[in-house]
């Protein structure tokens, strides 16, 4: 590798590099904090369903930007936890409709405070104002 290409690339100096870091960071307090063993994309479904409410399940994957697989694996373990139900869908059977149980509501209404204390821990080294541009800069990048 020519001296030239070294000196343009600094591992630590890569987007992609840094954002691995702190998604490392971020899903470390994650599974610190979240109890029975919730992972992101359990908690990201059943923090979808009590914002917006009830939905098919491929909504409910778009919604929270997963894949149909991924939802199903996703919904299935929710079910077996006594978190959501799923029911045939009134206007077409093929489609599931997916609503949390009583204890899913419980536990989500539980869960946001301490989803807000992982998120502020994750930018805890920052300034508020830098946690305000760089959320901004995220979301701008998605």
């Amino acid at each position: 590798m020519s001296a030239d290409v070294q000196d343009a690339y600094r591992l630590d100096d890569q987007v992609g590099y840094l954002l691995r870091l702190a998604t490392q960071r971020h899903t470390a307090l994650f599974q610190a904090h979240m109890p029975d063993g919730l992972t992101a994309t359990q908690f990201a479904a059943l923090a979808r369903l009590a914002e917006q409410g009830p939905c098919a399940q491929n909504q409910l994957g778009r919604r929270a930007s997963m894949d149909i697989a991924t939802i199903k694996g996703v919904v299935d373990r929710l079910r077996q936890k006594g978190l959501v139900k799923t029911t045939p869908s009134k206007d077409d059977k093929r489609l599931n409709i997916v609503a949390l149980t009583p204890a899913g509501d419980q536990l989500i209404r539980t869960l946001t405070n301490v989803g807000c204390q992982i998120s502020k821990s994750t930018l805890a080294p920052l300034s508020e104002a830098e946690q305000r541009k760089f959320l901004s800069l995220l979301a701008k990048l998605t």
